[in-house]
């Protein structure tokens, strides 16, 4: 379990998990189209990251003397799957990325914000998953794979209600 010293870096890794797992059990994770909705979903999943970013960054830098280095348990991420659709695949992946920057940079030691380099190496992997689905994903799906698909067994259904 990674453990940081930074509550707003925990934040962020909390939503790319939760993110994660979400674009793993799409629907659009079954096939090589990533339908409008489930693109329409990742796409508010990276400005839900960049306004969390923003957000932090506009924030004074806090004095925590009596409270730092508080010890904050991360929970690991979800386990990555090579799902069917190969962009939600790579998605995922520069997700993860992203997760394990921000984990393991100089912000993670720090009692709240983020150090510049760190800030600007989330926000390249953000633009670059926007990108991905703007230049990429939407110029080649749906792809027409007979031969190769299914490739492996489905997603895992989401989580029951209460």
């Amino acid at each position: 379990m990674p453990i940081v010293n930074n509550h707003d870096v925990a934040g962020l890794a909390r939503r790319i998990n939760r993110f994660i797992d979400e674009l793993q059990k799409s629907v659009s994770s079954e096939s090589s189209q990533i339908n409008a909705y489930d693109l329409e979903r990742s796409k508010t999943y990276l400005q839900a990251v960049e306004e969390y970013h923003n957000w932090v960054t506009s924030q004074p830098q806090l004095d925590l003397p009596e409270t730092h280095p508080r010890q904050i348990n991360v929970e690991e991420g979800p386990a990555l799957l090579n799902v069917e659709n190969e962009s939600l695949t790579d998605l995922v992946y520069m997700m993860s990325l992203t997760r394990d920057e921000i984990l393991n940079g100089q912000s993670a030691r720090q009692g709240s914000g983020l150090v510049v380099f760190d800030s600007n190496r989330l926000m390249a992997i953000v633009e670059k998953m926007n990108a991905f689905l703007d230049t990429y994903v939407s110029q080649v799906t749906p792809l027409d794979l007979p031969e190769s698909s299914p490739m492996r067994s489905g997603a895992e259904e989401g989580r029951g209600g209460i």
